[in-house]
């Protein structure tokens, strides 16, 4: 049986619910998050879509929040002395580990075509290809209570349809955001993906150095 319909989140707290998502899997060790860490997280420059910066408070208010929802857990880890923070989205949605991942980027980088998804998530979840992660998109879309994504109309000169979340609700969506100039939207170049991959893991680098220091 599917999950009762949720209540639409707010952008923040879709933020973090992403980048919960996004760090358990790239870097394990400092998983749970501290509030600090979470708020770097939610901050970084490097994919994100768009880039915000927002205090520790405005955090620990969407936390709260979440909290009150179970989407997100409290522990003290193996220290006992820092509270940090674990996602519980997919057990409270009801969904797999792969529309997990698709929502987590869809929060982090904004609507994206489903080339652009299996690229971007690649270190979150391994689509066998594109038809995969289409497959997945039409399964979110489906969900008679609560359809979780949504397929943009494919705009003049794009070869693919962009998708996104509907974890805000409908009246989010960024219809208005329009094609760069210079021409349609296309797949990510190898080249593209290489350089976001290691932007995203210099963040995480640093996050975590940052981390470790203060644990000393």
């Amino acid at each position: 049986m599917q999950p009762s319909a949720q209540k639409p989140l707010a952008f923040l707290e879709a933020r973090i619910l992403g980048v919960l998502v996004e760090k358990e899997r790239t870097t394990p060790d400092i998983y749970p998050l501290t509030l600090n860490s979470l708020a770097s997280g939610c901050n970084q420059k490097s994919a994100r879509d768009p880039v915000i910066n927002v205090k520790d408070s405005e955090v620990q208010a969407a936390l709260d929040e979440l909290r009150s929802r179970v989407l997100v857990l409290e522990t003290y880890g193996a220290s006992g002395r820092v509270l940090r923070y674990a996602q519980n989205f997919g057990r409270v949605y009801g969904l797999p580990p792969a529309s997990v991942a698709l929502l987590a980027i869809l929060t982090l980088r904004g609507p994206q075509t489903a080339s652009e998804l299996r690229a971007n998530a690649e270190r979150l979840y391994q689509f066998d290809d594109t038809s995969s992660v289409e497959a997945y998109l039409d399964e979110l879309a489906s969900r008679a209570s609560d359809p979780l994504v949504t397929r943009l109309p494919r705009q003049s000169g794009a070869r693919e349809h962009r998708w996104a979340h509907l974890l805000c609700g409908a009246a989010s969506l960024p219809i208005g955001k329009g094609l760069p100039a210079d021409g349609p939207a296309s797949a990510p170049s190898d080249l593209e993906v290489r350089v976001a991959r290691l932007e995203s893991e210099v963040a995480e680098l640093r996050a975590a150095v940052l981390e470790l220091a203060r644990k000393g």
